[in-house]
């Protein structure tokens, strides 16, 4: 093992920042094989707390919602390349919040009130409590995962996009890596919208939204050029696409994944596309967002074995 794969850094919660811009200095440089213990705020940037009501939840600053800590600077990234991130820990803190925000979720129709509901749950990840008794198993993941743009200005968070972002994937938890395309020197990246347990499509708007600490190691992999984000763990292979409307933002997470397939499996492209016309998984993962958030899934049981990364 390298002394960079042993270096490890802290980058605190005071180093937040709202929207996505190639001009926001780096917080924090590092080489590639390093890793980071990012401390994040929850969702609302620390406007809502244990005390907080349904009245605070109305009246949010929305220009300061989804913050993520960074932006870190990968030694020798370079557009072209891929940005390499494992996803090691999560230490969560104990609290965390839901709420229901007029205007904002999938049946806000239905459900026009504020609600806020906090939640106070065991940091050894023992199932939390909602309610009269339900009960939801947590699952820490990265809600808000990505790269700045090329494109030159101040860009929204909130919108999922095709340098990661606002995925909101439940799936981007403990030991799974994430591969997202790096488009300006150094990559600029930054984590946060940390959930404590989301369901797919998060239709309320809300996840379980929580401050916590993630340790992340971040490689680079030169000259691998990709267009969406996509991810892996110990079973599966997953696309993303990103896009409105839905039919769009699944023909792309499809395209990527038939393309992974065909490099890294040496599978024809055609083999590929009909191999996951028997076996893939379709996960809705983000539905309240300017973008849906279209997961493409596949199995490593059912392809050959791999030739390549």
């Amino acid at each position: 093992m390298s002394a960079h794969e042993h270096a490890q850094h802290t980058i605190h919660r005071q180093h937040i920042h709202h929207g996505w811009n190639n001009e926001f200095a780096p917080r924090l440089k590092i080489a590639p094989g390093e890793s980071v213990h990012f401390e994040t705020v929850d969702a609302s940037s620390g406007q809502l707390s244990k005390t907080s009501t349904a009245a605070d939840l109305v009246k949010l600053d929305l220009n300061r919602v989804n913050p993520v800590t960074g932006p870190v600077y990968v030694d020798d990234a370079k557009p072209g390349d891929a940005l390499k991130v494992t996803v090691l820990s999560f230490r969560p803190s104990g609290w965390g919040w839901t709420g229901n925000i007029p205007g904002f979720g999938l049946l806000t129709d239905q459900f026009p009130d504020a609600h806020l509901h906090h939640w106070n749950y065991d940091t050894g990840l023992k199932p939390a409590m909602y309610g009269p008794g339900g009960r939801v198993p947590l699952k820490p993941m990265c809600g808000t995962i990505g790269v700045a743009l090329a494109e030159p200005g101040l860009h929204s968070i909130i919108p999922p996009r095709h340098v990661g972002g606002n995925m909101d994937v439940r799936d981007i938890g403990e030991g799974t890596e994430l591969y997202l395309p790096v488009e300006v020197d150094g990559a600029l990246f930054s984590v946060g919208d940390t959930h404590a347990a989301q369901g797919d499509g998060e239709v309320a708007g809300t996840a379980i939204e929580v401050p916590l600490r993630v340790r992340l190691k971040v490689n680079l992999i030169k000259g691998r050029k990709i267009a969406w984000p996509r991810f892996e763990n110990a079973t599966s292979l997953m696309a993303v696409g990103a896009y409105r409307p839905l039919d769009d933002a699944l023909r792309i997470a499809f395209t990527e994944l038939v393309a992974w397939i065909h490099r890294d499996y040496k599978l024809s492209e055609l083999d590929a596309y009909e191999l996951l016309s028997k076996v893939a998984v379709i996960r809705l993962s983000e539905m309240v967002d300017p973008n849906y958030v279209v997961v493409a899934k596949v199995a490593k049981k059912f392809l050959p074995p791999r030739k390549g990364r």
